[in-house]
């Protein structure tokens, strides 16, 4: 590691950073309504915190980036964000010690579009493989000549893994280590059963880079063991891990529920093809079990990066992918995974930078997944490749010089719906082709329509929806 990365000067760390790179430029975009602040779940410890507030400059090296993605967690499946009856004590920490978002969304709201958000930093409707709701076959997937955040990452210096889901197509075309990331260990496809690795069309899925990998233990156990062994090395650069857990995605199986798993291996096995998605298996408390195994394989992970001494200087992410599914706790919001109705796209969303961000803080400031990946790679002195322009905004100098946050609008695409978010508003049109308009500081569960009461705002949101859309590729026809 280099003197310039061990000690990066607070005028540095605004212009240029690593290997020479300029730090992108945090794009302020149109002037639009500020946004207001969002719901505040009865969340435990909630009361010790404070509005988010940027602390004083302080001298930092570039961060190691631990990115960290839940699988079908719902917004309210945290007891920092409200739940109930899930009890979640490490990432509450990891809470405690960072930033909470209230009003987070995930790029998309199923698996596949939001990786290719998260990993391109654009709209998953720039891409082909991104138009996959999610992606279910070999026929597209993440193109190896486009930019990624690991690939720019790689570029400006990094170290760079992807341990766990990838779904964002399969070999021999697709893989992360095609894609910019130097080591991947996981699974290619959108669920597997949790022992036998199993998928979705009975295909063993779990790879070492590109070759299969024999380990039939419980698989978030595996990933966990995977990732702290890496944090944990004797890294000479900083470096990126994707930590993609499957947990709480179905099959709706447990550590240690190894009948279950036989059952479901054997309708696998006898060619039925919605085994995994397990329609009829799971309930709350099954579900509750897999949060918070999920939750404490997050804190092992967690404790290994402390013991190595890697944790001040280490930007930790947590988030989920799409929002919650059949058993998840999503209240107040309405809807859930595939729906662009708030419960199918907020996610609950943790930073924790000790180096840089005071802990025991929240933001009600909106954000989505693309504007992770420009933040990281400003933070990394990674500069975007020109060509393949990003659509997320930089969260840089919010997090860490006090700017004012991006303001802009937030805007989601999927096959029978649309939604765009502008300060406080959302414009929605579901399946049923009504367009609605929602404010949601005082409405979060999206029941009172004022696209009658607001004309103004329903027009001004629709002409930005479809102005957006326009630039985007369209979805192929359905047979």
């Amino acid at each position: 590691m280099t003197s310039h990365d061990q000690k990066l000067s607070r005028r540095a760390f605004g212009a240029v950073v690593g290997a020479g790179a300029a730090a992108v430029g945090l794009s302020a975009g149109p002037a639009l309504a500020a946004p207001g602040p969002g719901p505040a779940p009865a969340a435990a410890g909630a009361a010790a915190e404070r509005p988010f507030r940027a602390a004083a400059e302080r001298r930092s090296r570039r961060p190691n980036i631990l990115f960290i993605l839940g699988d079908d967690l719902g917004w309210a499946d945290l007891s920092s964000y409200g739940s109930p009856h899930i009890r979640t004590p490490h990432l509450d920490r990891l809470a405690r010690q960072g930033v909470r978002f209230t009003d987070a969304y995930s790029g998309s709201a199923t698996c596949s579009p939001t990786r290719f958000s998260l990993y391109t930093g654009r709209f998953p409707g720039r891409t082909k493989g991104g138009l996959a709701e999610p992606i279910a076959d070999k026929s597209v997937g993440l193109e190896p000549t486009h930019p990624t955040l690991a690939s720019l990452l790689k570029g400006a210096g990094y170290a760079t893994a992807l341990i766990g889901k990838w779904h964002c197509g399969y070999l021999p075309d697709y893989s992360p280590t095609r894609s910019g990331w130097d080591e991947f260990f996981g699974n290619f496809g959108g669920a597997l059963e949790y022992y036998s690795k199993l998928g979705l069309g009975g295909e063993y899925d779990l790879y070492e880079g590109d070759t299969p990998y024999k380990d039939l233990r419980y698989y978030t156990r595996v990933l966990t063991e995977r990732a702290s062994e890496y944090v944990q090395r004797g890294h000479d650069k900083p470096w990126l891990l994707n930590l993609n857990f499957t947990t709480p995605h179905w099959p709706w199986i447990a550590d240690g529920d190894e009948e279950q798993s036989a059952e479901i291996v054997r309708r696998i096995r006898a060619g039925d093809r919605g085994a995994l998605w397990h329609q009829d298996g799971g309930s709350v408390e099954k579900y509750k079990e897999m949060v918070e195994d999920l939750d404490r394989s997050v804190g092992e992970v967690l404790g290994a990066l402390k013991r190595s001494g890697q944790e001040k200087d280490t930007l930790v992410f947590f988030a989920s992918d799409n929002g919650g599914e059949r058993f998840s706790y999503n209240w107040p919001l309405s809807g859930n995974k595939s729906s662009l109705k708030e419960g199918g796209i907020r996610v609950p969303t943790l930073v924790r930078w000790p180096a840089r961000i005071d802990g025991g803080q929240v933001s009600d400031v909106p954000v989505f997944t693309p504007d992770w990946t420009a933040t990281l790679l400003e933070l990394g002195g990674a500069r975007p490749d020109p060509a393949y322009p990003l659509d997320g905004a930089s969260l840089a100098g919010y997090l860490l010089r006090g700017e004012r946050a991006p303001r802009r609008d937030l805007f989601w695409r999927v096959r029978g719906e649309r939604a765009l978010r502008r300060g406080e508003w959302k414009y929605y049109r579901g399946p049923g082709g009504k367009d609605q308009l929602f404010r949601l500081t005082e409405d979060a569960r999206e029941q009172a329509d004022k696209a009658s009461a607001e004309p103004g705002w329903l027009a001004a949101l629709r002409a930005a929806w479809e102005r957006t859309d326009a630039g985007l590729l369209p979805y192929p026809t359905v047979p």
